[in-house]
């Protein structure tokens, strides 16, 4: 991870809210031959002063099996990223760069019996869904719960070290900031927008 003590967020509660917002992760290990990754929505839950991440994957795909034998993972957090210009500096005769927010955490993955299975479907299900939908779970036909339930295992990462990287320019003096800001709100897209935001809550 590439880490400057400018770019390193040190409030907890901000890195916590972070992941929270960005919690479709990707959750990756040690293959047989090359490391293998997964694109899951994970619960995030603070379980007396340890970070838990919960969520469920396919059986018997290259995750799983991995998985099973090495139980260290990387759960990886992203932001959308916003390239900037040079030519936004003062000086503008220097590298350009790209402005963005993730997290990385390593821990141990555990994998649940099926009741755990079954309330971590229902955990991500009624987050997304809620408990109204016609598609809630509850709603689910108890054979197709039980069929779904052979092909699916939950799991448990319990969090040993996190890490961070918010690059927002601070490295720039306020005014070249507030440049960078003009320039990608003027893009008017999510990713830039986003990060202008993000910019915008550390300008002093």
């Amino acid at each position: 991870m590439y880490k400057l003590p400018h770019f390193t967020e040190e409030d907890d509660g901000k890195i916590i809210s972070f992941i929270k917002e960005n919690s479709f992760a990707v959750v990756s290990g040690v293959g047989e031959e090359y490391p293998v990754a997964s694109h899951l929505p994970l619960e995030i839950i603070e379980e007396n002063n340890t970070l838990v991440f919960t969520g469920h994957l396919m059986r018997k795909t290259a995750h799983h099996l991995a998985f099973e034998k090495n139980k260290n993972v990387l759960v990886i957090f992203s932001s959308p990223h916003a390239f900037v210009s040079a030519g936004w500096y003062a000086e503008p005769e220097q590298a350009s760069t790209v402005n963005y927010m993730a997290v990385h955490a390593k821990g141990k993955i555990f994998f649940t019996d099926e009741a755990g299975t079954r309330a971590a479907i229902k955990q991500i299900t009624d987050k997304y869904i809620g408990t109204d939908s016609p598609a809630s779970f509850d709603k689910l036909a108890k054979d197709y719960v039980d069929a779904m339930l052979k092909a699916i295992v939950g799991f448990r990462i319990e969090v040993e070290t996190i890490e961070n990287v918010f690059k927002l320019s601070q490295n720039r003096n306020a005014a070249e900031r507030k440049n960078i800001i003009n320039h990608l709100e003027e893009k008017k897209d999510s990713g830039n927008n986003f990060i202008a935001e993000e910019m915008k809550k550390r300008l002093t």
